[in-house]
């Protein structure tokens, strides 16, 4: 009775595991639980070393790199028939600890750094690993992700993830994937201004807008006297006189002039 409930525990653990979980491959500093039925003595915690094995009691080294879990546990129970230890052994392996393959997230996140990758981590899972996105961060951010030996770049929209709910862009990384959050844009206030200085840059943000982040225009300037200054296309800087509904672009200056009158 005791092996039937112990078989029905197995079945259940795996059943309740995600696919992916079940058809991840161990590597090397994945940490794994493995347990066998009637002996408790044998239960324990084994790390993958370097050389992509475990060391099991009685049994010694098993190599399990590249093994999913259920061919692992089926490693360990050959090798302690074959060598007559045990009689028709039932091994559970389960892994523990996800740490033989990694996500790098870099940029504007708050712990840049490398992460390890569970069996479905999802590039929101990985943010919060970094511990979000910083108030610099851009409204976007990029996957660089390993396919077939060739790198493929996709580009993600935030605040359509977060706010608008399209989870269909959280997608799912692999081993040396990196994510990458840039620096928003910035423009830049100066002159007749109340806050002058360096302001995140909104999508479709005009001069309006960008004033009033700047606190307004003291009673020196004038509304007449708004310049926008920017690179051309060539790179050569120009001046623009603007109105209030000019739209403004990154590392756009907006000056204000002060009235001569």
């Amino acid at each position: 009775m005791r092996l039937i409930l112990y078989a029905v525990l197995v079945l259940l653990t795996a059943f309740s595991l995600p696919v992916a979980a079940m058809d991840y491959r161990l590597g090397s500093g994945d940490i794994v639980h493995i347990s066998v039925y009637d002996h408790p003595e044998l239960l324990m915690d084994a790390r993958v070393d370097e050389q992509g094995k475990i060391n099991f009691p009685l049994i010694g080294g098993v190599p399990v790199a590249g093994e999913t879990a259920s061919t692992a546990q089926k490693l360990i129970e050959d090798r302690l028939a074959q060598g007559g230890f045990l009689k028709n052994p039932q091994v559970n392996v389960i892994v523990k600890q996800y740490r033989s393959k990694q996500v790098a997230v870099l940029g504007q996140v708050n712990h840049p750094g490398k992460y390890p990758l569970e069996s479905t981590s999802t590039v929101t899972d990985l943010l919060a690993q970094a511990g979000g996105v910083t108030l610099a961060g851009a409204d976007n951010l990029i996957l660089i992700h390993q396919q077939d030996g060739k790198s493929q770049r996709v580009r993600i929209d935030t605040q359509s993830l977060f706010q608008g709910g399209q989870f269909d862009l959280n997608h799912q990384v692999s081993d040396g994937d990196v994510i990458y959050v840039p620096r928003a844009p910035v423009f830049y206030i100066y002159g007749e201004v109340q806050k002058p200085g360096a302001y995140r840059l909104e999508k479709n943000m005009n001069v309006m807008q960008a004033l009033s982040l700047g606190g307004g225009i003291t009673q020196r300037g004038t509304q007449r006297g708004i310049q926008i200054r920017r690179r051309g296309a060539d790179g050569r800087p120009i001046t623009l006189n603007a109105v209030l509904t000019a739209p403004v672009l990154e590392d756009d200056v907006v000056y204000v002039k002060e009235s001569l009158f």
